[in-house]
């Protein structure tokens, strides 16, 4: 069984590129010792409709079988990481490939292989990522993409008390920096050996270009800096963005805040995301445009969007870094009480932008989300942040992703959908169940707007009521609310500049 399994293993690596033919038996033998084998007969066994989660599966129990590893999840992804990277190509090897391929056939054909590579070597593991659920809503803004997360593996009890007990280790520093390249990994830290990055230049410095692991979106990538740097919104952002989109222009790239509450998970590293995919927000239309006087050559206006967004586009990218320079300058220093919006507060300050950066024909666009993370006590994880009676749905920060339209909601939420669902349909008290009293409110107030509700439609209603409180999440975010005071209060703001 071992040998089969060894055996449909390299056959995979080499039916997807991964493996030359060349090099089967020297893969082979990699394998053999990875599973602290010594013995190989080349077994006969059916090579087609290879399934590479179920090889991986037999290899990994037959690993726990001979004490190689602990029978955890946590334990399980560091070895078959060091299983598939046997198949994989070296770094340079990867790097010359997309080069060439970037050099004779195009962009979006460089990163075709790329991203395909990136799955092929499960270091996209694309079967746990067809497990997260996605559905659409649609809002007065557009249709917004929902999905609840479940691609992440949740650490197991024998992996958190290892993790504990562990030596700290500052190397890599993070989870974005250069040196995760090829990196075994430990409890506290994931498995990189089938990772793969492609060095880029922008800004005139050196970057890194790989995809998310658990890509959210088509072609999810992430754009890191080279050196492990805080991130800062500036002038040099607009640069990067543009530079990279000039690249690969068929990618947009956006950056999150550089400020916590409405800043992303990591700000300790510079980075940036973009990918192959098009938001909400790039569909919304302009509902009030706007000119500037030094800046009359780039178009400007503000985008029918739940958060407060100015649009910016030309043909030429340095007058938008221009313009967006200055627009940033004037939002860090602007305050206007009667919109409660404060530049700072006792000496903390509180404005920042959220930039996206994308192609649009002949044109460069650049999106300018405004974002202030001032909390109160009323509001003490941010007045521009998910409200408490939303907390039940989505208690989370604001990051890029969500500013352009794309619901990132927690794994729990899909046992909680399940029993909501028995819990509605057949009457039962939800106040009486610790786990869904949180929704109770919620789900009185919206199942009066529908004449029945049961098995066959309680489920969309569901999704259709979720997708409804993210709507009401990006409104929480929007330092400018969508009505005509707030549209007045977003002029004030335009006007002083």
């Amino acid at each position: 069984m071992l040998q089969e399994s060894i055996k449909k293993l390299v056959q995979y690596g080499i039916d997807t590129g991964l493996t030359p033919e060349s090099e089967r038996i020297y893969t082979t033998n990699l394998l053999l010792e990875c599973m602290k084998e010594d013995e190989y007969t080349d077994p006969d066994c059916d090579l087609s409709n290879i399934v590479l989660e179920d090889v991986l599966k037999d290899l990994l129990d037959e690993a726990v079988n001979r004490g190689i590893i602990e029978d955890s999840i946590t334990y399980r992804d560091l070895f078959d990481t060091k299983l598939m990277n046997q198949l994989c190509p070296r770094p340079s090897q990867v790097i010359d490939k997309f080069n060439d391929i970037y050099k004779n056939e195009g962009p979006e054909a460089a990163t075709d292989f790329f991203y395909n590579m990136s799955r092929n070597s499960d270091y996209i593991r694309t079967y746990r990522v067809k497990k997260d659920l996605k559905w659409t809503t649609e809002t007065d803004y557009g249709t917004l993409d929902i999905t609840i997360n479940l691609s992440k593996p949740e650490k197991d009890p024998k992996a958190i008390a290892a993790a504990k007990n562990a030596k700290q280790s500052a190397y890599p520093k993070c989870q974005l920096c250069m040196e995760n390249e090829g990196y075994a990994g430990r409890t506290n830290h994931p498995a990189r050996e089938n990772h793969r990055i492609i060095p880029i230049t922008i800004n005139d410095s050196k970057w890194g270009f790989q995809y998310s692991p658990y890509v959210y979106y088509n072609e999810h990538c992430i754009v890191f800096n080279g050196e492990h740097t805080p991130m800062k919104i500036e002038r040099a952002t607009f640069v990067k963005l543009f530079d990279f989109v000039k690249l690969f222009p068929h990618y947009f790239l956006g950056s999150n805040a550089d400020l916590p509450i409405v800043g992303g998970s990591i700000l300790s590293h510079d980075h940036f995301q973009g990918g192959h995919y098009t938001f909400a927000m790039e569909k919304a239309p302009i509902i009030k445009e706007f000119s500037v006087k030094g800046y009359e050559d780039v178009k400007a206006g503000i985008v029918k969007w739940p958060l407060s967004v100015i649009r910016l586009q030309c043909k030429d990218e340095k007058r938008i870094i221009d313009f967006a320079e200055h627009i940033l300058n004037a939002w860090r220093g602007y305050t206007d009480e009667s919109a409660f919006i404060f530049a700072e507060t006792d000496g903390e300050k509180h404005n920042t932008i959220t930039p996206i950066a994308r192609k649009r024909g002949d044109l460069f666009e650049l999106d300018l989300a405004l974002r202030n993370n001032i909390t109160t006590e009323e509001h003490p994880l941010g007045v521009y942040h998910p409200h408490a009676h939303l907390h039940h749905i989505k208690k989370e920060n604001i990051g890029l992703i969500e500013v352009m339209g794309l619901a990132v909601l927690p794994s729990r939420l899909k046992g909680e959908m399940e029993q909501l669902a028995d819990y509605i349909v057949n009457g039962k008290d939800l106040r009486a169940d610790e786990a869904l009293e949180k929704h109770a409110d919620w789900v009185e107030s919206f199942s009066k707007n529908y004449d029945k509700i049961d098995e066959s439609n309680v489920n969309e209603i569901l999704q259709q009521e979720i997708g409804k409180v993210f709507c009401e999440v990006l409104e929480c975010a929007g330092v400018y609310k969508c009505t005509e005071e707030g549209m007045e209060a977003f002029m004030r703001f335009v006007n002083t500049l």
